[in-house]
């Protein structure tokens, strides 16, 4: 006697293996979006914490240049973000003497973030674009 799966058995499977999938991977897809959300606003508040501590040691000057937060002994960032993508976002990072301003502008929303843009200003004040 032969044994095995019949036909009917094996598509019952696979329906009950696409349901699964059907169910989980929108949920997959909610929790990176929210994450990548969660990283650029994080990141934001890095650079503020770095732009900040900088004008802490310069007698409340900021930087005019990201490279004099990246290339001091030691960073005050170990990495640049301005122009560069990190998880779903570009960074762009504008400073003056007397004040700055950082901005994660989602790549593609709704697919890599939530919101169109997280804003940072001089004193860490933390905004959001929909």
């Amino acid at each position: 006697m032969r044994r095995g799966f019949t036909l009917v058995e094996i598509m019952i499977v696979v329906a009950i293996i696409a349901l699964l999938a059907a169910i989980a991977i929108p949920n997959l897809l909610r929790a990176r979006i929210t994450a990548n959300d969660s990283a650029a606003q994080a990141t934001l508040r890095t650079i503020s914490t770095a732009l900040e501590t900088y004008a802490a040691a310069n007698n409340g000057l900021y930087p005019t240049a990201e490279s004099q937060l990246t290339g001091a002994t030691p960073p005050y960032l170990n990495q640049a973000y301005n122009g560069n993508t990190v998880q779903g976002y570009v960074y762009t990072v504008a400073t003056a003497t007397s004040a700055y301003t950082a901005t994660a502008t989602v790549v593609n929303k709704g697919v890599t973030g939530s919101k169109a843009s997280y804003q940072i200003t001089t004193g860490g004040v933390l905004t959001h674009t929909d």
